[in-house]
């Protein structure tokens, strides 16, 4: 898109984020740190999400930001996990003052990975914790000039929640691909804005620019793509009962100066990123949810964000499956290099 410059996911500002990865159990958590109370809003679309705190982001809670978010793989289970967020908080002195106790605000959206991989071993507190220890790591490392380079390469792929991510999922694991985490970040003057985003999807992706699909449900053979879509259709007087582990989860972070209500509005317009590349999408087999978070205070119009917000989110979307490793008998685009 003209008149923007890419730029590294960290480099937006007030956030540090970090991973925690089981590869052998195809789970794992990605926390996101902010350095201060940030105001936070979520656009929730799919039919079978599982998530904690989302009601402190409707603009009538009291709450006016959080201090965390968390993204993991184990359903339900995986939700315990957000208490090891809340230590490490409490460990610092970081929370919402009671007056009796500081309460860190954390709120976490958890994807289905448990039929990749082992469906016995999820999140908990102690991953979420590691994940913590690791984005404290990278932020420590962006206030040395000589490893700030590196600091800012954020791993993406099997990483994190995306480690048990997986698309195309209509017919089954067989006709299945692998797919992953992904970031992306975008400057306009002073104005950055970025999206991270854990791709688990009933659905095909599609390239943003071109159209294109790039991973999804494949045919018999695996060497080309069937339409989900039209799979569906082909179904229609005898529709199977869908697969409901999937559910694409992720957030956009901007460092411009929004209120709670406006925050909920750019939530809501970075769906449009995931039907712009998830086709189908937002459906009773999904769980998806987005988050948008203000963690700084460049003025911007909210309209802007938005129409932004769609955009990072449909190229981190992009992002998640083209960096994606095949695992566990799922194939990755990288490695099908399938050519439609």
């Amino acid at each position: 898109m003209k008149y923007l410059n890419e730029i590294p996911f960290l480099e937006i500002g007030g956030f540090t984020a970090g991973h925690a990865s089981d590869p052998e159990a195809a789970t794992g958590c990605t926390v996101l740190l902010f350095d201060n109370c940030s105001p936070a809003g979520s656009a929730i679309r799919g039919g079978g999400p599982a998530s904690r705190e989302t009601p402190l982001l409707d603009p009538l809670a009291a709450s006016q930001g959080i201090h965390a978010l968390l993204l993991s793989g184990g359903s339900a289970f995986g939700l315990d996990a957000a208490g090891g967020v809340m230590a490490y908080l409490e460990e610092r002195g970081i929370g919402f003052d009671t007056g009796i106790a500081k309460v860190p605000l954390v709120c976490q959206s958890c994807l289905f990975d448990l039929a990749i991989g082992r469906s016995d071993v999820r999140p908990d507190g102690a991953m979420a914790y590691r994940a913590c220890e690791d984005a404290q790591k990278r932020r420590e490392a962006l206030k040395k000039e000589d490893s700030r380079c590196a600091a800012l390469s954020f791993p993406e792929g099997n990483a994190g929640a995306g480690c048990g991510c997986t698309v195309g999922k209509y017919r089954g694991p067989a006709t299945a691909m692998k797919s992953g985490l992904g970031v992306y970040a975008v400057q306009a003057g002073n104005f950055k804005i970025g999206a991270i985003v854990a791709v688990n999807a009933l659905g095909d992706i599609f390239d943003l620019d071109s159209g294109r699909q790039i991973a999804g449900l494949l045919d018999p053979s695996r060497q080309g793509f069937l339409s989900t879509e039209e799979e569906l259709v082909k179904d229609i007087s005898c529709l199977p009962d869908l697969f409901t582990g999937n559910t694409t989860i992720g957030a956009v972070i901007t460092n411009g100066a929004f209120t709670k209500a406006e925050v909920n509005k750019i939530a809501s317009m970075a769906h449009n990123g995931l039907a712009r590349t998830i086709r189908p999408v937002h459906t009773t087999a999904d769980g998806d949810s987005v988050y948008a978070v203000s963690a700084g205070e460049v003025p911007a119009d909210v309209n802007i964000a938005g129409t932004l917000a769609s955009y990072v989110m449909g190229k981190a979307i992009n992002r998640a499956v083209m960096a994606a490793k095949s695992s566990h008998g799922f194939p990755s685009a990288e490695e099908l290099n399938i050519r439609n």
